[in-house]
């Protein structure tokens, strides 16, 4: 594999993953899957860049702000959804706002694998607590064991308000799938995700402007927020939306369950974040009750 890498043109990577996205059906799903996860939190770790220069409000301003106006350029809504639907875009875009406002957040206080995978757990748990098969109670303990280990269960310590962020994000998370669940059945396609975006940074807009104010127009801000907002928005969701058309939904989630990994992987090799051994097994415990309550639900 490195021989042949090196034989390859510096250029010729970075050209071939262009053409992929614009071509994702000569692409295997596990592989846009994967690229969807890895774009995502390769975004959350650019976003930490802009850490330096503005705050959590900032980076959500124009994450939610630019990546709003591209999905809206690509998707380019004519058509009024109706007061139930815009009722639902709203509240979307209100849980979408706050989400990503908390995660930042608490993005400046613990390590990317930490925040993503407490937040991934609120989802799951939120899920598996509203069954009645035993081996699902089960599966939430393993996650709800693995949410503990990385709190300093095994004494790897962590900063509180920092865990209290990332409980907000679980909460957040699971409001954001839900909330997306019910509005895609009224606003199909990227549609609702483009307009929900657009009322999320409506919401997150007085955060950037009181703390970052004509900053957030500087070149320089302004390109690291594209980054984001392409890395961690529009990306992953075409990559898993074209993904998700190509397989069963049942392989898409145990593929999805994989996130906290990527993330842990992702904040040791680019933003130097080693987890500790507790912490690693935490993530273990979330990524495989996911997988387990994925590979054992009755179809």
């Amino acid at each position: 594999m490195y021989a042949h890498a090196s034989r390859t043109p510096s250029a010729a990577p970075a050209v071939r993953f262009v053409a992929a996205l614009g071509r994702p059906e000569a692409v295997p799903p596990p592989l846009l899957m994967l690229l969807g996860m890895v774009s995502t939190q390769v975004g959350a770790a650019v976003a930490k860049q802009l850490f330096t220069a503005t705050s959590a409000g900032g980076t959500t301003t124009l994450r939610l702000g630019l990546g709003a106006l591209v999905l809206l350029a690509v998707g380019r809504p004519t058509r009024w959804p109706g007061w139930r639907a815009a009722g639902l875009i709203g509240a979307f875009g209100l849980a979408m706002a706050t989400m990503n406002l908390v995660f930042y957040a608490a993005l400046q206080r613990v390590p990317l694998g930490v925040a993503v995978t407490v937040g991934f757990a609120g989802p799951l748990l939120v899920s598996l607590l509203g069954s009645r098969r035993v081996v699902d109670v089960l599966w939430a303990l393993l996650a709800g064991t693995g949410v503990l280990l990385l709190a300093g269960l095994g004494g790897a310590g962590l900063d509180a308000l920092g865990l209290l962020l990332c409980a907000l994000v679980a909460a957040g998370w699971a409001g954001y799938v839900l909330l997306g669940k019910a509005m895609s059945g009224r606003v199909p396609g990227s549609r609702g995700l483009a307009l929900g975006m657009a009322a999320g940074a409506v919401c997150v807009l007085p955060f950037g402007v009181a703390s970052g104010g004509a900053e957030l127009l500087d070149p320089r801000m302004l390109a690291l927020g594209l980054g984001v907002a392409l890395l961690s928005s529009v990306l992953p969701y075409s990559a898993e939306l074209a993904a998700l058309r190509r397989m069963p939904a049942r392989v898409f989630a145990v593929l999805l369950s994989l996130e906290p990994a990527v993330a842990a992987l992702v904040g040791a090799l680019l933003l130097d974040e080693l987890l500790a051994w507790a912490q690693l097994l935490g993530v273990a415990c979330v990524v495989g009750a996911a997988l387990g309550a994925t590979l054992v639900r009755r179809t």
